[in-house]
């Protein structure tokens, strides 16, 4: 598939699963237009344990994974010594679930389940290879943005399963905290031997944390290397940061903020990525499955976690074994004592059935605790076996 597409998942994505697919690209006059996307469809068998898990029972479901199926529509053109260039990408969910939080309700999906349509890209860029590009509109944020890239279950489903909506969860929560799709305006600079920054100004979130205001800016940003040869990788490091105005009784105004450092290698088929973030206030795990969303409980808790992860590509055959682990931790004093760490270990094969089209089988198991919860409400587990396919146009 063509690496211009924009979209800034599946580019990550198409690297993964094949090199050989064609865009769907077409000359406009002074415009090159690009669409292309992705279908995906998983069975799932959840099996849930745990104190926390009381009244969940097994669950088996036909949903999307960490990837919403996904059609994107962009074009470029240059004008006036700049490359100009504008995407759009809708996401859908492929199953019918009333959504996350709702998974004792499976099964009762509807024409109205949770496949609502989600348009998480639209934005515009404008630059040139001398000086850079600015990205003004919706896309990835940048904190967490390589951990998710590198994350083998993009191509799967990850945990979040049996409660999955629109879309699974991956690692989110259990190795990072989720880029998300955030309104922004990005400088990328040029690549100079292998050497690139991006810093960016967000649109004040706090994911409607009760009792806060938005009014305060985010900025976050990120530096990296990366190099090619028989021994290629990727080493790169980043930072984010918010002020949070509390406006109601217990909930004091506060700063998120943390870092990151990350690298990735590959050598004669072996693949190796090693993940680790640290900070304030930027986690919002919720003692079950959900967990890595930015900001979410409007405290300044102790957040940190990371992931490490190695693959294997069969010569001749292309099939894909992974092994990864991960875990998050989040911590809080206030406004509920709480000290979670979610962890999981994830095993998948994505094998390349045709160069568009991959089958995946993976199987996923996941650990939460809360330490400082009352005996008997104190942990979940969820096992989970994933077998489905993803196509790429």
């Amino acid at each position: 598939m063509n690496k211009k597409l924009g979209l800034a998942v599946a580019s990550a994505l198409f690297a993964v699963a094949t090199s050989a697919n064609a865009g769907i690209v077409i000359p406009a006059g002074d415009w090159t237009v690009d669409i292309g996307g992705n279908v995906n469809s998983y069975y799932t068998h959840t099996n849930y344990s745990g104190n926390k898990a009381s009244g969940l029972d097994n669950v088996n479901e036909v949903s999307t994974g960490l990837l919403p199926s996904a059609l994107g529509i962009g074009a470029k053109t240059r004008q006036n010594d700049l490359d100009v260039a504008f995407q759009f990408t809708f996401f859908v969910g492929g199953g019918s679930n009333p959504g996350l939080g709702n998974t004792n309700l499976s099964g009762i999906g509807s024409a109205g389940g949770n496949n609502t349509l989600n348009i998480r890209q639209a934005f515009l860029t404008f630059g040139d290879k001398s000086w850079g590009t600015i990205k003004m509109g919706r896309d990835l944020g940048i904190f967490g943005s390589d951990a998710i890239l590198s994350d083998m279950t993009l191509l799967g489903v990850g945990v979040g399963a049996g409660s999955s909506g629109s879309s699974t969860l991956g690692r989110i929560g259990s190795g990072y905290v989720y880029a998300d799709w955030v309104g922004q305006i990005q400088y990328a600079s040029p690549n100079w031997n292998g050497f690139s920054f991006n810093v960016g100004v967000r649109e004040p979130w706090t994911n409607g944390a009760t009792g806060h205001n938005k009014n305060d800016m985010g900025f976050e940003g990120k530096v990296g290397y990366d190099w090619g040869g028989d021994v290629s990788g990727k080493v790169w490091a980043g930072f984010i940061t918010q002020k949070h105005d509390g406006n109601a009784v217990g909930f004091d105004s506060y700063t998120s903020r943390g870092y990151e450092i990350g690298g990735k290698t590959a050598v004669a088929g072996f693949g190796l990525v090693g993940y680790y973030y640290d900070g304030k206030g930027i986690d919002g795990q919720l003692g079950q499955e959900t967990g890595g969303l930015q900001f979410l409980g409007g405290q300044e808790t102790d957040d940190n976690g990371g992931y490490v992860q190695g693959t294997y590509t069969i010569p001749g055959v292309g099939t894909k074994l992974g092994l990864s682990y991960g875990e998050s931790k989040s911590q809080s004093d206030v406004n509920g004592q709480f000290d979670i760490k979610n962890k999981s270990w994830i095993v998948g094969a994505y094998h390349p059935l045709t160069k568009s089209l991959n089958l995946v089988a993976e199987y996923t198991d996941q650990k939460v605790k809360d330490s400082d919860a009352p005996a008997g409400n104190d942990k979940f587990k969820a096992r989970t076996i994933a077998l489905g396919a993803i196509l790429f146009f």
